[in-house]
């Protein structure tokens, strides 16, 4: 059978899809036409036939690397022996929250969403729900999702920082000024934040991969948790991202801080849709779920069987096999050879990142929060990896954003990816100077 073109398929897509992508964040400039016709492990190929090693990951979630066989095996048994009804729960539901129960510190209770941005929303809902209170806090930078209180100041211009940066036209003004925006890594901010005003939830990622990879500074994790307890409000760790990625027990299990509430999804079912709150016992038992309780909670395709049995998978296969140690070995080997590579050229970088988790700013470091990211070279951190591709490596040519390792990348990608820098960055270089 005839290949179709993938600028016919595109064409096709723009056709019916409003903009030819079914997310805001797939429409990339100079990717307008890029048509993804399948995924393997470490790799995908395009409708032209051009195969990539892929470092962009979705945005992380296959840890164990696309169409993991174990994971999409489970899913298929699954499928084959219990479909959603709709009412009462399956025997996989009840594994699958047990199993994050014992694995991650703060879960005493947990409830199964489709994404990330369910999880959060309920996450703020509930600490409103519980506390009485307004207001929420969130930093410059971290990314929560799509809706209204937290879809603000994340890749925000330098004229926008210090004030709200909402990402989307249609939000209530009064839902924008419910939310304060601070600093990450400035513990001093938050408690201004906290004396003057009636503050529900502090939400943040523990690691804001939203911007690649800004570190929590030593102390920063343990203030806010002194903090939130303190003035009783809710502290909300967004580990969508960070979970399973990093650890099976959460950031929170390295970085030994309790949130009282956690968000999961990404890499918990290896790219099938599932999410999920924890947390507390006395906020999650505010839920709806429990008859008469004041939270409301709900959705039809909540605790799917078929993608809660790719999360029991994911996790059996983390228990199993050195995955962690795989990918964090990769990702470090990265960061110290493209930290060798940066200086030897003479250009000025950042390498940062943690575990699998990789990327270079350009710029004259430290970097402790989103002020100073400001200085990022935005062509070249864009223009290089637009290089990349003409090598068969793919990182996601938007700026800012994070790399990724799986557990179905080499070491010889290792130094294919090294080796393709050094010249894609040499010949992006060239061609501005």
């Amino acid at each position: 059978m005839a290949v179709i073109p993938d600028t016919d398929l595109a064409a096709r897509a723009a056709a019916v899809i409003p903009g030819g992508v079914n997310s805001g964040q797939r429409r990339v400039a100079g990717l307008e036409d890029l048509v993804v016709t399948a995924t393997s492990g470490a790799t995908f190929t395009d409708a032209e036939g051009r195969t990539y090693t892929d470092y962009h990951a979705a945005f992380g979630p296959p840890l164990l690397g696309h169409n993991d066989p174990d994971v999409d095996g489970a899913v298929a048994a699954a499928a084959r022996s219990v479909g959603l009804m709709g009412v009462g729960v399956t025997p996989i539901e009840i594994e699958l929250a047990e199993q994050l129960c014992e694995l991650v510190p703060s879960v005493e209770r947990v409830l199964l969403t489709e994404t990330g941005s369910e999880a959060t929303f309920h996450a703020i809902r509930v600490a409103r729900a519980a506390t009485g209170r307004r207001h929420v806090i969130k930093f410059q930078g971290c990314y929560h999702g799509w809706h209204d209180a937290v879809a603000m100041n994340v890749i925000s211009l330098p004229e926008n920082v210090g004030r709200h940066d909402p990402l989307s036209k249609g939000v209530l003004p009064e839902v924008t000024e419910a939310t304060i925006v601070c600093r990450f890594n400035d513990a001093e901010e938050v408690e201004r934040a906290l004396i003057d005003h009636d503050v529900a939830a502090i939400i943040l990622e523990p690691i804001p991969h939203n911007i690649g990879a800004v570190l929590p500074e030593d102390g920063f994790l343990e203030r806010l948790r002194e903090l939130a307890t303190k003035h009783g409000t809710v502290l909300i760790f967004d580990e969508v991202i960070t979970g399973f990625r990093h650890t099976l027990g959460g950031f929170q299990s390295i970085a030994g801080v309790t949130p009282d509430l956690t968000t999961l999804g990404k890499a918990m079912g290896n790219g099938w849709p599932i999410s999920a709150l924890g947390g507390k016992a006395e906020l999650m038992d505010l839920f709806s779920t429990t008859p008469g309780r004041p939270a409301f909670f709900a959705g039809t395709f909540n605790g799917h069987p078929p993608t809660a049995a790719a999360a029991l998978a994911t996790i059996d296969k983390l228990r199993r096999e050195p995955v962690h140690e795989h990918v964090f070995r990769l990702g470090e080997r990265a960061r110290r050879a493209l930290d060798e590579l940066y200086r030897r050229l003479g250009i000025p970088a950042v390498v940062s990142g943690y575990g699998s988790v990789f990327l270079a700013y350009f710029l004259e470091g430290p970097v402790c929060n989103y002020d100073d990211l400001l200085r990022n070279d935005v062509d070249l951190f864009v223009g290089y990896r637009r290089e990349l591709m003409k090598d068969g490596i793919f990182e996601l040519p938007l700026n800012l954003k994070r790399s990724h390792f799986s557990y179905a990348h080499t070491d010889e990608d290792v130094d294919r990816l090294l080796e393709a820098t050094e010249a894609a960055v040499t010949r992006f270089q060239g061609s501005r100077a």
